[in-house]
């Protein structure tokens, strides 16, 4: 099993969200985090400088069986990219064992 962690712009959660549920990944948690980024220079609009290393981010944690892991990544990616500094990161982990609470049922099933 795998841990996949996304990063995304706010804006584009709902395109992230849909395009998962196209490929079969239907749970997922996600929070609104803020974050500092690597870009020294900010966007100028309008004659005014806008910070984008502290643009409103969404962290999405999913756990997918081995066999989800290239396409969820893939889903992200397509997703979520706008071709801009600041679309975000994607990290993936390995996931010993799982649990479901309510039977006390482990293994990959149980994110089924």
């Amino acid at each position: 099993m795998k841990k996949v962690e996304a990063i995304i712009r706010k804006s584009k959660f709902t395109a992230v969200k849909e395009a998962l549920h196209k490929v079969g990944v239907n749970f997922f948690s996600y929070w609104d985090v803020t974050g500092l980024g690597n870009e020294k220079e900010g966007h100028v609009y309008r004659g005014v400088a806008y910070s984008t290393s502290d643009i409103q981010r969404r962290y999405l944690s999913i756990v997918v069986n081995d066999d989800f892991e290239d396409i969820t990544i893939d889903a992200i990616l397509k997703s979520a990219g706008t071709g801009e500094v600041g679309d975000g990161k994607v990290f993936v982990s390995s996931i010993d064992e799982v649990y479901r609470i309510r039977t006390g049922e482990k293994g990959g099933e149980t994110l089924k």
